[in-house]
């Protein structure tokens, strides 16, 4: 198939079912980034194929890549990440992350927070069995997905996704009484 036509095709097809796709997607994930960045995958695994011509169904292939490609988001997304660690007051509410990445132009209360709460990040990282602890720092600190962590260590994705809520669950409850101290 000549570029120019395959072009004209796949420029098409984003024309014809680009907002339906993104309407189908929205609802099912957690913000709109995510589903933009589902949209991409779905784009790009379509851009790829050597001869769009043999696909009988255009549209019934991107929904079903597009409804893989969602399955694969929750799978990736299943465990929890230092954004989801958010207490509210009744000031509102505030990510513990949102702490951490602060500048230290924030003040220095806000750095003797954000000392505080990787002090005690790291106490309770250090509480964790090896296992559990590992998959976290590899998770969270190395930006290393939980699929390339299991292939690494040689084990089933379920381990390390168990292992990582394990260390969640584990991490959520001393750090939430952190913030307990913190505001009594």
């Amino acid at each position: 198939m000549p570029q120019e036509e395959k072009a004209s095709i796949i420029s098409q097809t984003v024309s014809k079912y680009g907002g339906k796709l993104m309407s189908y997607i929205r609802p099912k994930v957690k913000n709109t980034e995510d589903a933009e960045d589902i949209l991409q995958e779905v784009w790009y695994q379509f851009s790829s194929i050597t001869n769009l011509s043999e696909i009988v169904n255009v549209g019934g292939w991107l929904y079903r890549v597009t409804a893989n490609k969602i399955t694969d988001k929750y799978r990736k997304k299943k465990t929890e990440n230092l954004e989801d660690f958010v207490y509210e007051d009744e000031d509102g509410s505030f990510s513990i992350k949102d702490i951490l990445l602060l500048d230290e132009s924030a003040g220095p209360e806000v750095k003797m927070f954000q000392d505080e709460i990787w002090k005690k990040l790291f106490e309770a990282l250090d509480e964790l069995p090896e296992k559990q602890r590992l998959v976290y720092v590899e998770n969270e600190l190395n930006d290393k997905t939980l699929q390339e962590i299991a292939n690494e260590q040689g084990e089933n994705i379920k381990t390390i996704i168990s292992r990582k809520n394990y260390a969640v669950k584990h991490l959520r409850n001393r750090l939430r009484r952190l913030y307990e101290d913190l505001n009594s």
